[in-house]
């Protein structure tokens, strides 16, 4: 699923292959699929977007791997979500 659209913003040749080659260099570092990056931001999106606007030109999720003091690896995830305004939410 493509985002820009996901959001109702219009995307270019240069957006989708952008996100399309960031995809790819995520997929060679953590050994997994961009579908399931893919996954990932769609519902870290669903979630969020309850309680706030998004800017999603700014968007950013990503997955790398980072080396411990031990000289072990970790993924860990980096989500970078500009927020517009938060919305009130009645619970």
């Amino acid at each position: 699923m493509d985002l820009f659209k996901a959001f109702g913003g219009k995307s270019n040749s240069k957006d989708i292959a952008k996100e399309r080659l960031q995809l790819l260099l995520v997929h060679d570092r953590i050994d997994t699929s961009p579908r399931f990056l893919e996954m990932i931001k769609e519902d870290i999106l669903n979630v969020i977007s309850n309680y706030v606007d998004i800017d999603e030109k700014g968007l950013r999720v990503e997955i790398t791997k980072e080396r411990k003091s031990d000289d072990t690896f970790i993924s860990a995830l980096h989500a970078n979500i500009p927020i517009k305004k938060m919305k009130q939410v009645i619970r």
